[in-house]
């Protein structure tokens, strides 16, 4: 007799087999549920081709129903959804565990499918879970931290943190030794910090995962980055960017040599933008090589070198072993110093198309930085290409928004129209409460054209350039979130936050 646990009544009464292969079920996407007093398999029309002796044979013991691959969908989520829910319950009731058990499981292989795993232990489903809730949020980091007798996992969605669960420091400590485990890291060491990488499977997609363990007074916090695959990587004309902006990078990429840079503070968006760059000139008759810290985008038609300081590989000396690879495009994560400002120059100047970042608040504000750096003005005019300073700005959930009334000093603070009709955030079920839903690119772009060239062999102020610039009609980012403010895509506390009028 096939037992049955209830879970959950949506519209039927989902159950989860405690006596069949539930691994099987699992992996052919079964469910069972009770329809006018008899145990009924439901099952997705999407996988019956694939599996249809399976369904075959189930059909001698139970009646199966059909459902469409979206109500399936929504059912079989919410199912696993309440199956982690359950999982939490019990691991707070056996928070008494201690940190040697762990050892004792048999931990999830790096290659099975999360969301198909039939492993028991509470921990492991909880770890499972929270990869699986941060992929559904559209997460790109997860938080965990450890207080004296507690802790919290966050997680940043569209570039801010918000609290996913608080938990007892116990159960945190076994969390955190699942993930030096997948990670292949060292569960003993607790004084000293830590790097990893490790690889799951949602619904048969690979993702990577970067992990930072850093021990803290009260205990180890854990940092895990959620890496893209190539195949995700936008291109520029998803990026968010202005028309107008966008056929000019097109322009730029066009050209056979010199370097373009792309500029902004941490997390807004630059390296998606250079591997957008790089997508737009893949070609078989293009040989593409990158240096980064870290590879956060795999690509099979790329050629990456993973920075490496404690055996001597640094961007430096990678480029320079890279001009003897005969390259046609170079991609550099970041210019830290000027002996790798220096080598991507003469990199531009002798044929090659080189794309890089820098930590400046403006494009005007980038050709001041080189010139510290120690780079003459007149290899900067004579290899810079263009500059692009963005920045990521959320974008106000349509569901929800409401009218935001401002103070006069605060419209003539920020150049904005006294009658604007501007918008605030306010938060619903379809934003998760932000109100707010994505992200999107703007910036400004800095072509090197004749009249920039000139400047540079008189001074490389940044005050000067901008002066310059803004006579030319240069569209600042300041500009392009006030058009944004107008038209009602974001809120002018977003605009303040990432820096509206620097």
């Amino acid at each position: 007799m096939l037992k049955l646990d209830p879970l959950h009544n949506l519209n039927l009464e989902v159950y989860e087999p405690q006596e069949l292969n539930t691994e099987l079920l699992r992996k052919n996407y079964l469910l069972f549920s009770e329809i006018e007093g008899e145990v009924t398999a439901l099952l997705s029309e999407r996988y019956l081709v694939q599996a249809s002796n399976f369904y075959t044979k189930l059909e001698q013991t139970y009646p199966l129903k059909m459902l469409d691959e979206d109500s399936f969908d929504q059912l079989y989520n919410r199912f696993l959804e309440l199956r982690t829910d359950k999982a939490i319950e019990v691991m707070q009731e056996n928070s008494e565990v201690e940190d040697e058990d762990i050892s004792l499981v048999d931990f999830l292989r790096v290659s099975s499918d999360i969301l198909t795993s039939e492993e028991s232990a509470p921990i492991i489903k909880f770890v499972n879970a929270l990869f699986y809730q941060a992929v559904k949020k559209r997460v790109s980091d997860i938080h965990i931290e450890v207080g004296e007798y507690k802790g919290e996992v966050r997680f940043r969605i569209d570039g801010m943190l918000c609290k996913n669960a608080e938990l007892d420091k116990k159960i945190l400590n076994l969390i955190i030794s699942r993930i030096k485990v997948i990670s292949n890291l060292d569960i003993s060491e607790k004084r000293i910090p830590q790097d990893g990488r490790t690889q799951i499977k949602i619904s048969g997609e690979t993702l990577d995962i970067r992990v930072s363990i850093l021990p803290t007074f009260y205990g180890e916090r854990v940092v895990m980055r959620l890496l893209m695959q190539s195949s995700q990587i936008p291109k520029i004309d998803e990026l968010g960017f202005d028309l107008e902006m966008i056929d000019e990078v097109k322009k730029l990429l066009r050209s056979s040599h010199g370097i373009i840079l792309v500029t902004g503070p941490t997390g807004s968006g630059k390296t998606t933008s250079l591997h957008s760059f790089l997508r737009e000139v893949e070609s078989g008759e293009k040989n593409l090589i990158t240096v980064e810290d870290p590879v956060e985008y795999k690509s099979d038609n790329i050629s990456q070198i993973q920075v490496n300081e404690k055996v001597g590989l640094t961007f430096a000396s990678a480029l320079r072993s890279i001009l003897r690879q005969d390259p046609d495009v170079i991609m550099i994560g970041e210019i830290r110093d000027e002996e790798t400002a220096s080598i991507a120059v003469r990199s531009a100047l002798t044929g090659h198309l080189v794309f890089s970042t820098l930590h400046t608040n403006s494009a005007p504000a980038t050709i001041s930085r080189l010139a510290d750096m120690g780079i003459e003005p007149f290899l900067i005019s004579s290899s810079l290409l263009g500059i692009l300073a963005q920045r990521l700005v959320r974008v106000l959930c349509d569901k929800c928004k409401e009218e935001d009334v401002i103070a006069e000093n605060f419209a003539q603070d920020y150049q904005l129209p006294k009658d604007a009709l501007i918008y605030k955030a306010k938060g619903c079920r379809e934003c998760s409460y932000s109100g707010y839903i994505g992200r999107r690119s703007i910036g400004e772009l800095l072509v090197i054209t004749d009249k920039i060239k000139d400047l540079l062999k008189t001074t490389t102020d940044e005050h000067t350039i901008k002066k310059a610039l803004k006579e030319d009609g240069l569209k600042t980012i300041s500009s392009e979130l006030n058009k944004m403010i107008i038209s009602g895509e974001t809120t002018l506390d977003e605009a303040i936050r990432i820096g509206l009028g620097s």
